[in-house]
């Protein structure tokens, strides 16, 4: 039996519209993290871009679990000297750019290189319920019914 390989032509890409409301951040990042990569498929090859379009909703409210919404500490350096940064995660969700936390925390499980930057072209993160992508018919996926721990 040989080992089956994906070629361009044999990708598929589907489209899913997720609902972060009251969704636990690190569950969801983890299972989009999946999807965008393409393991939740049979045809998964890990040198090919076999991953489907995920589009997040409502990520301004999303939850984080225990203390982190206050404690969580967003770091960058803006390259001066003594010029690191902190923000809270608390202080980004309420800031101008809330679906920055459900970006980096996908971004961060997503392998390093051209291949995962490919891979994370994919991902469209929206604060509130609207979207630009009806066009492409997305499926809904109910991911907090999943597991009774994605919801909080």
């Amino acid at each position: 039996m040989k080992t089956f390989s994906a070629k361009p032509q044999d990708i598929e890409n589907k489209w899913w519209v997720i609902d972060a409301q009251d969704v636990v951040l690190g569950r969801m990042a983890s299972h989009v993290a999946n999807m965008l990569r393409g393991k939740h498929k049979p045809t998964y090859t890990p040198h090919m871009d076999c991953g489907d379009n995920v589009v997040i909703i409502n990520a301004d409210k999303v939850k984080l679990t225990g203390k982190k919404r206050e404690n969580k500490m967003y770091y960058w350096h803006t390259g001066h000297p003594g010029g690191i940064k902190e923000r809270t995660a608390e202080a980004i969700l309420s800031g101008k750019y809330p679906e920055r936390v459900v970006e980096k925390a996908v971004e961060r499980m997503i392998p390093k290189g051209p291949l995962g930057r490919a891979q994370l072209r994919r991902l469209r993160v929206y604060a509130g319920t609207d979207h630009p992508h009806v066009a492409q018919t997305p499926e809904t996926l109910d991911f907090a019914a999943k597991n009774v721990k994605n919801k909080r």
